[in-house]
């Protein structure tokens, strides 16, 4: 039996705070290592990432099991996409850059450029994520919100670059994100994935 959607609501909101829990709680614990402030920035950085796939997850799981609850809480996911990609910012400009010299930093890593686009789509994203926003756009809304495959093609960039040593964790995201992507091919045309067209089917 299927939980209510409020209670799927809620078990979906504590899930989507546990990376920052165990942040916490490891913070608490001095379980970082040496360097906790690149560890946060990581952790952040990934939780972002990860909330961003389950983002795009929800239509194919709503599909492949006929309930609509896991559509109903994907404005939520993108919002704590949004909210960790802010707190990753944030410690990365607090721990690992620091506040200034921001325009030599972009020009000697440009993994950061990619980051950044990526940080400025989410934001408009979930600036245009709410009903007053949906009225006022209309038709306009859903070609906008395709930008979140732009954003997750440079969100994984930014990742990929600038892993240190081993990449494997960030191929094996990159495999999911384009079986993601070729399910949205195969099921709405390639269409379906270029923001600020006519709407699409689905």
């Amino acid at each position: 039996m299927a939980l209510p959607i409020p209670l799927f609501k809620g078990v979906v909101f504590v899930l989507a705070l546990l990376p920052l829990s165990g942040i916490a709680w490891d913070l608490y614990s001095a379980g970082l290592g040496p360097d906790p402030g690149q560890i946060i920035t990581e952790r952040l950085g990934l939780a972002a990432f990860q909330c961003l796939l389950l983002t795009l997850c929800m239509t194919p799981f709503a599909r492949w099991t006929g309930w609509s609850a896991w559509v109903r809480v994907r404005r939520m996911l993108g919002l704590f996409t949004f909210f960790y990609a802010c707190l990753h910012l944030l410690a990365f400009l607090q721990f690992v850059l620091g506040w200034s010299d921001l325009g030599t930093t972009f020009t000697q890593r440009p993994y950061i450029v990619l980051g950044a686009l990526s940080f400025l789509l989410l934001a408009m994203l979930a600036a245009t994520s709410f009903q007053m926003a949906m009225r006022r756009l209309g038709r306009r809304w859903k070609p906008l919100h395709r930008l979140v495959y732009l954003a997750v093609l440079l969100a994984w960039g930014h990742y990929l670059w600038q892993a240190r040593s081993d990449i494997t964790p960030m191929v094996a995201y990159g495999m999911v994100m384009l079986l993601l992507l070729a399910v949205r091919v195969r099921w709405f045309g390639w269409a379906s994935l270029v923001p600020l067209r006519r709407p699409a089917r689905g």
